[in-house]
């Protein structure tokens, strides 16, 4: 019996990078904020490098409570577009090769997200990372949390129910 030869490592890491790299340049706030993504595996993390831009209070200065809540949703969103994403490239229904802002998969919209703002955001990068807790065919539970120098010491967590798009269009 014959099997296909496996794809080289090279080459599944460089599709994978691209759906991912087409994901966040499909949204335009994701830009604005500067955020990406790092991929480790299927572990996704979210870094949000430092800009004056994002300063609420310039006599702390703190990050903007807008800016960190809106961190933590896009990276909820951002693991559940890519667990949708990687089910369909590992099994080859979609194609990374032909994506575009416009030909993306739909992204899950938000039904509530709740911050929990632990301590002030400093002025220096910021990570975050996304656990989903259940996600079906129509709803799914996310949990993010965020740090900026020590994993262990969080400044801002959140949980979010998300409608998830059709998988049939």
């Amino acid at each position: 019996m014959n099997r296909p030869r496996p794809e080289p490592v090279q080459v599944v890491k460089q599709r994978r990078d691209a759906a991912l790299s087409a994901l966040v340049q499909g949204v335009p706030y994701i830009r604005f904020l500067g955020i990406t993504l790092e991929r480790r595996g299927d572990e996704l993390t979210a870094v949000l490098p430092f800009d004056d831009k994002l300063i609420g209070n310039p006599m702390l200065p703190a990050l903007h409570g807008g800016v960190t809540a809106a961190f933590l949703e896009v990276t909820a969103i951002l693991e559940l577009s890519w667990s949708l994403m990687w089910e369909d490239m590992e099994s080859g229904a979609l194609d990374p090769a032909t994506l575009t802002p416009e030909t993306l998969p739909k992204i899950p919209k938000t039904i509530d997200f709740t911050v929990d703002y632990l301590r002030s955001g400093l002025p220096r990068d910021a990570y975050a990372r996304a656990r989903i807790n259940r996600s079906g065919r129509r709803y799914a539970s996310v949990h993010v949390e965020a740090w900026q120098d020590n994993r262990a010491r969080l400044f801002a967590q959140a949980t979010g129910h998300f409608l998830m798009p059709s998988r049939n269009g």
